[in-house]
């Protein structure tokens, strides 16, 4: 870790200042398992406390760690009972049901590409990218995945290098007159494409993934003074 913090504070000065504010990296992983990918379900698009109590009575019914075999053990109105959705269900059995099968095998993945675990494992439904991209990082520990679908990454490079470069252009101009600047109407932010996010995170590999886990917490710490 401290040879990419380091290769990152060299590379890119505005990451420096964003490490600096931030402090040590202190990331932390799964196990790239069938229960961290039936975790990753559960939790998607609920706020923390739900899904920790969801995940919680899901595991009480299924076992502790999940397996497929747990999980088809159950029926559908066992998985609305500990408050899953019907759509969130279906994805489970379906993850279950390829794993029985051997379609989907958890034991291949380190020795796949980052590509090859994408499609690996956006076969289940429910499973797109964005998922396989945090598994990728938080699991599998791939040092160098830029999810460019996630909102945080997104708003944290268009605060910390869009918005600042355009702030700086622009600064010299309206420095002198600090009430018209102040009257300024404010523009909707308009979130980076992802070549826009390549070409900025191409000065970060091969450690794509500490600068992103530096740019997620930019958004909870003042980083740039």
């Amino acid at each position: 870790m401290r040879k990419a913090v380091l290769h990152l504070k060299k590379s890119d000065p505005l990451m420096r200042a964003i490490i600096e504010r931030v402090g040590p990296c202190r990331m932390e992983f799964g196990e790239p398992t069938f229960h961290s990918l039936a975790e990753a379900i559960v939790y998607q698009q609920l706020n923390g406390k739900a899904a920790v109590t969801i995940f919680k009575r899901f595991t009480a019914m299924a076992g502790d760690p999940v397996t497929p075999e747990g999980i088809l053990k159950l029926s559908a109105e066992h998985l609305r009972a500990v408050g899953l959705s019907k759509q969130k269900s279906s994805y489970l059995f379906d993850m279950a049901e390829r794993a029985k099968r051997g379609d989907l095998d958890f034991s291949k993945l380190a020795d796949m590409s980052d590509d090859e675990v994408i499609e690996h494992l956006t076969q289940v439904k429910g499973v797109g990218v964005w998922t396989a991209h945090m598994f990728l990082m938080f699991t599998l520990r791939r040092a160098n995945v830029l999810p460019t679908g996630d909102f945080g990454i997104r708003m944290a490079i268009h605060k910390q290098y869009l918005e600042r470069a355009a702030k700086t252009k622009n600064g010299a101009g309206r420095s002198k007159n600090k009430k018209a600047v102040a009257k300024l109407p404010q523009k909707k932010i308009t979130l980076p494409t992802p070549e826009q996010m390549e070409k900025i995170a191409k000065r970060w590999e091969p450690y794509r993934t500490i600068a992103c886990w530096y740019l997620w917490r930019s958004l909870d710490v003042k980083t740039i003074g």
